[in-house]
Formats: structure tokens, C-alpha cells, sequence
């Protein structure tokens, strides 16, 4: 059966999911509301007229040997989606594993973000929200974390890790830093999804924001098995195609926006389906698949369990 109602059994409120993605729904003030009932305290942090969710563990969740872990997954999505994927779905999962962590208490060096604005990457990165979370964290020293991106994880069985960032021209410490944060987020797939992952070029998601401000950040999405050898099969015969997809939500080369909507009606047709769906009526419930969910708190699980000196 498709769908989220099969997984009632592992903490996940589909009733609630299902106002989350109604059309009128203040999405802001209802993921604070579930966090309180989970016993999950928040903090709003408005940067210029965005709004950011912040979870606020306890000091004793970290221990400044090890490095903090910062995990992002954007709330807002386009008026006139339900955004049940993209990125409703990853909320939730990451509002039950918050509140996982508060119950048990772990030493786990977790900060956790619900950011606001990713949508409007489209415009240019500067005007994403999480460019000036990241502007925010670089001024104030905090360039060491290890930032996972979860975006667009309600569909499919394989974790696909996001190429953006490899083909950096900027070398030195930034280089040598992310190239070490995607190994290790690569053996962290294979630990918890060891036959089911592989990376490939994804549309920027908020680690766009953190990229561009020098700070490495990982973008983590799902795509279901079929949609995947779909899709590398098309990078494999169209060398154009890896270009248009990393131009999806970002500035491109043209300005004309006749232009951009050409470029990406050309490729559509050659990427996943579950991309086809983002910003429409298609991007509901129905559309998702109930092993996404459990596959993502597997990866978040073993991002709280992993260590690394700082």
C-alpha cells in the first residue's frame, strides 16, 4: 500500500502530517507546536525576514572533543504544493528523531535547524534563507561543523548524496575539509544503507547557502531504485544534462526567464519523476513511500552515534 498510514507503529502522527500539508497551514508555528507536545524545546531565528527553527538540547548533549553535527531540512515550500516531499516528510522525521534524542539523552554534538527560504534559491543563492544562517555561523567562527542537508526524502529507497561541491574551483582548506566530510558521509551511508545508496548530481538544496559562505555542507535526498537507473542511464548518454540538473536552483548563465523555463522543459523528461512532482498538486501524501521514512532515521541515527575530533 502507498502511502505514510502503513507506519503508524514507528511514531509517525499521519493525521498530523496531514495538516502540515494542508494549503493553510502556518507551518512555523505548527512544527514548534508538535515539537512542544514531543517535549522538543525550539527557538525561532529571524535572519532579515526569514524564520529558522532551531532545537534547543541541553549543554550536556555535547562534548567539544567531537565535532557538532549540524542537520538542516528546510520547512517552507511553493504556494500551491502540498510539499509532502519536498520537505515535509524529512520535518518530520527530523522532529521525531529530536525528540528520540531528548528522551534519551545521549552525548550526541547534534544541532538541529528547520530553515526557512530554500525555495527562493531559485532567485540567485544569496536569497536562499540558509546563505544567511551560514553568513551568520561564519561570523561568529562557526566553520568546523559537519552540515547534513536533508531534502526531498519521502520517496524511494536509495540515499542519493548530492555531488555539489566536488567540482569546487576553491582549494586550500575548504577543498581538503569537504572532500574529508563527503568521505565520511559516504562510509556513513554504507553503515546504514550498505546496498542502497550512490551519488549523483542533485538540484542545490540549502547547502547552496552554506557552500557559497566556505562552510562544507553535504545535501542528502531519496529517489526510489527504478527512478535511479532511469536517471543514470540519461547522465551516461546526455553530457549536458549533469549541468542543467545542478542549474535547476541556482543563478544560470541567461537572466531571461523564457530561457530558464526553456532549459528545464528540454531536460524534464530525463530526470527522476520524483523531481517532475516538486512545487505541484503532485507533491502530496499519496505520493510518498512508507520505507523513506525509516530509511532516513537510519541515517540520522548514525549521524548522532558518529564521532569525530574536533
Amino acid at each position: 500500500m502507498n502511502g505514510l498510514s502503513d507506519i503508524h507503529g514507528l511514531d509517525f502522527d499521519s493525521s498530523s502530517f496531514q495538516k502540515y500539508i494542508a494549503a493553510d497551514c502556518d507551518r512555523l508555528n505548527f512544527l514548534r507546536d508538535y515539537l512542544s507536545e514531543l517535549g522538543v524545546k525550539t527557538s525561532v531565528i529571524p535572519l532579515g525576514e526569514k524564520k529558522h527553527l532551531y532545537v534547543n538540547f541541553p549543554s550536556t548533549a555535547y562534548n567539544p572533543m567531537f565535532k557538532v553535527k549540524t542537520i538542516i531540512s528546510h520547512y517552507d515550500r511553493v504556494a500551491g504544493s502540498p510539499g509532502a516531499n519536498d520537505n515535509s516528510l524529512a520535518n518530520f522525521a527530523l522532529a521525531d528523531f529530536a525528540a528520540n534524542l531528548f528522551k534519551s539523552r545521549p552525548v550526541h554534538n547534534v544541532r538541529i535547524f528547520f530553515t526557512d527560504g530554500e525555495e527562493l534559491g531559485a532567485e540567485g543563492v544569496s536569497s536562499q534563507g540558509a546563505f544567511a544562517l551560514a553568513d551568520l555561523f561564519r561570523k561568529i567562527g562557526i566553520t568546523n561543523d559537519d552540515v547534513y542537508v536533508f531534502d526531498a526524502c519521502g520517496r524511494g529507497e536509495v540515499a542519493v548524496l548530492a555531488r555539489a561541491g566536488l567540482d569546487s574551483k576553491i582549494s586550500g582548506p575548504f577543498k581538503k575539509k569537504f572532500l574529508d566530510l563527503y568521505e565520511r558521509t559516504q562510509n556513513l551511508l554504507k553503515k546504514s544503507m550498505p546496498n542502497s545508496w550512490m551519488t549523483l548530481p542533485v538540484p542545490y538544496s540549502d547547502n547552496a547557502g552554506f557552500l557559497a559562505c566556505g562552510i562544507p555542507a553535504v545535501a542528502i535526498t531519496f529517489l526510489p531504485k527504478d527512478e535511479v537507473s532511469f536517471y543514470y542511464s540519461n547522465l551516461m548518454s546526455d553530457k549536458n544534462l549533469e549541468k542543467a540538473v545542478m542549474n535547476c536552483r541556482i543563478d544560470s548563465d541567461s537572466k531571461n526567464a523564457a530561457d530558464l523555463s526553456i532549459q528545464k522543459f528540454k531536460y524534464s523528461e530525463k530526470m527522476p519523476m520524483t523531481w517532475r512532482l516538486f512545487h505541484t498538486e503532485y507533491d502530496n501524501f499519496l505520493s510518498l513511500t512508507p520505507e523513506s521514512y525509516v530509511l532516513m532515521k537510519k541515517i540520522l541515527t548514525q549521524i548522532a552515534e558518529n564521532k569525530t575530533i574536533a
